[in-house]
């Protein structure tokens, strides 16, 4: 899973730009932390939405190529249970379905006491490309 963790650290610079670090990944597993900044609140001083979102996706693309074969959001749900303002978010995804073409899991998004904050419900196709691994 090391290669898994070196390949998402080194490639997404979009989870790098927002500020997103991968804590852990095992096979249809992934936790994802974020250190809230400021340029992660929206107009009322809380957590964009998007941000949220990009948090749990992430923790899906990882999850999801865990496997070593690409995989591509197809499908992605958010509900949100509590605004957050400071401190860290943790996204944590796990597979629930898993078959040749498509992949289902779920994503919970908590924060520092572990309280809920929003649930997320993605859905992948899988490639039969193999994801590139650096030597």
């Amino acid at each position: 899973m090391e290669k898994i963790k070196q390949f998402f650290s080194t490639n997404d610079q979009f989870a790098k730009h927002t500020g997103l670090e991968l804590l852990e990944a095992d096979k249809g597993y992934a936790r994802v932390k974020m250190a809230i900044q400021d340029y992660h609140l929206n107009g009322v001083k809380t957590v964009h939405g998007g941000a949220i979102f990009t948090l749990a996706d992430f923790a899906l693309a990882v999850a999801s190529n865990s496997h070593g074969r690409i995989a591509m959001g197809v499908n992605g749900n958010i509900s949100y249970m509590k605004a957050v303002s400071a401190g860290a978010l943790f996204a944590e995804a796990r597979e629930t379905s898993l078959n040749h073409k498509l992949g289902h899991y779920l994503v919970n998004i908590y924060d520092e006491n572990h309280t809920l904050i929003a649930v997320f419900q993605g859905m992948v196709y899988r490639k039969e490309a193999q994801l590139a691994f650096e030597n």
